[in-house]
């Protein structure tokens, strides 16, 4: 959409106050979310049939009406556009401006949106709607004079965003409670939204919003500013009206079918098929951990220690289209998005999950940090963290010696038959410290295997790439091992390299 003056012309009646303005503060919304918490939980109403009984091939040809974009004008920095309820989003939620203080509810209706084919408008004319499925941003990123989305809330706590040049992949949640635990999981809504209309100059969008599930309750503030890396700045105070088993603190949701270490039994024309690749944490001491993704056959969990990380995060690392080949997809457009934790965050854990699928259309990656400490009924907690979307945010490069390739298959010695007892894992390092003047004889392999044996370790510089170094590793496991794999480079007391982890399940 380009920055036209008719928009403005047709975008006149932006907010239409069927309530009262009523004052509102981050403050405000904070005590909000107490007093919501020490209340029994009100599940959200679920809409009419007028609205559930759109199907998939109906909800999907329902269009907002750009010309009906909210804050839109000759000076607008972001424009805002609100997702139709309905289909799978049997449940709405509340968008408000704040305005001079004040939180001015913002309402849509049949006139706000385009009905494609058949599909029927489910209310009259005029008639306001009982709120909206979510909602989206849209702001100049890719180029000066267009409008681009940024930004967008859907379905329960989960958003996307954007870099510059990038395509919707991942996703990230506003929490993750008892996921893949004992207890059922929760999936935290976040139930309205109050919006702050950019002002001219202005180069960031904030908005707040309130999160509700049946154990928790949490009053959220979000910092947009869109860019080469899209930043979105979280500021969080959550209340607990029941003990968790597990909370999960910036949740992380992406696809990881097949790659070049997980070709898995898929008879495809590509060689990569992912919204991620692998996940990266950045220790407080300088350590970098780099553990690619696996499709496994079943349920698989790794956890990593960690005090206070610098950074943690799911990144598509491979940007050649080569590598994917998809001309529709464009897996190698994807963003890696990297969570800075602002403050100290203590002792806790980055919990990576991986669930078997076989479609590329099912997300099946979670990530997140578990706090150390749990929390229990009438507790609470306060939460800070930046999130970096984009091809290359920080964190998701080392100055280390990167891991290019983890490239895996059957063991035993190339050109003769292959060893069903054996596999071999080759990873590649390359650039960073690796590119300076180092005597072969003075790098040496940091090796550790647990649950499986070493059974061959071979370090070799790759001919012709100086700053590129292979490590090949046979490991033998006895059948239904989880064998745990670690490995970098060093030069005596110096780290050279990122380090890689690994998780091999034997059939």
């Amino acid at each position: 959409m380009s920055l036209l003056g008719t928009l403005a012309q047709t975008a006149t009646a932006q907010t239409v106050a069927a309530e009262p303005a009523t004052p509102f503060s981050f403050a405000a919304l904070v005590d909000r979310a107490r007093q919501t918490a020490a209340q029994a939980y009100v599940p959200p109403e679920v809409l009419s049939a007028a609205f559930t009984d759109l199907d998939y091939d109906a909800y999907r040809t329902i269009q907002f009406n750009e010309a009906r974009a909210r804050w839109a004008g000759p000076e607008a920095f972001a424009v805002l556009h609100a997702y139709h309820p309905g289909w799978l989003f049997d449940s709405t939620v509340d968008l408000f401006e704040i305005v001079d203080g004040m939180a001015v509810p913002m309402d849509f209706s049949a006139r706000d949106f385009r009905y494609g084919g058949d599909v029927e408008q489910p209310l009259i004319d005029g008639e306001i709607f009982p709120g909206v499925a979510g909602f989206r941003l849209n702001m100049p990123l890719n180029a000066p004079d267009r409008f681009d989305e940024v930004v967008t809330f859907l379905g329960a706590s989960y958003f996307r965003a954007l870099g510059k040049d990038n395509r919707y992949g991942l996703s990230a949640r506003g929490l993750a409670v008892n996921t893949a635990t004992s207890e059922a999981e929760e999936f935290p809504r976040f139930s309205a939204f109050w919006l702050t209309r950019p002002a001219p100059g202005d180069t960031a969008v904030t908005f707040y919003a309130l999160l509700e599930s049946e154990s928790v309750a949490g009053a959220y503030q979000f910092t947009v500013t869109p860019g080469e890396t899209t930043t979105i700045d979280v500021t969080s105070e959550l209340f607990f009206r029941r003990d968790i088993e597990q909370l999960g603190i910036a949740p992380l949701t992406s696809m990881f079918l097949f790659g070049l270490n997980d070709q898995g039994p898929f008879d495809d024309y590509r060689t990569r098929v992912h919204d991620s690749e692998a996940l990266i944490i950045n220790n407080a001491g300088g350590e970098t951990l780099y553990r690619v993704l696996n499709n496994p056959q079943k349920l698989a969990n790794s956890y990593f220690g960690a005090q206070s990380p610098r950074s943690f995060g799911l990144v598509q690392r491979n940007r050649d289209f080569e590598s994917y080949l998809d001309a529709e997809a464009f897996y190698e457009r994807r963003p890696s998005l990297m969570i800075e934790p602002v403050g100290d965050w203590g002792d806790g854990t980055v919990r990576l999950i991986e669930i078997p699928t076989d479609l590329e259309t099912n997300d099946n990656i979670v990530a997140f940090w578990i706090p150390q400490n749990p929390y229990g009924a009438g507790s609470s907690a306060k939460v800070s963290y930046r999130l970096h979307w984009g091809m290359t945010p920080p964190g998701a490069q080392s100055d280390l010696a990167q891991i290019t390739h983890t490239l895996a298959g059957a063991g035993g010695v190339s050109g003769v038959e292959p060893s069903a007892d054996t596999r071999k894992f080759v990873i590649d390092f390359q650039g960073g410290l690796l590119a300076e003047p180092i005597a072969e004889l003075l790098v040496e392999a940091r090796t550790s295997i647990y649950g499986g044996t070493l059974v061959q370790e071979v370090l070799q510089r790759v001919d012709g790439q100086d700053a590129t170094w292979r490590l090949v590793l046979e490991v033998a496991a006895d059948p239904g091992a989880i064998v745990e794999m670690r490995a970098n480079l060093a030069e005596g007391d110096r780290l050279l390299t990122e380090t890689w982890v690994y998780q091999w399940m034997k059939n």
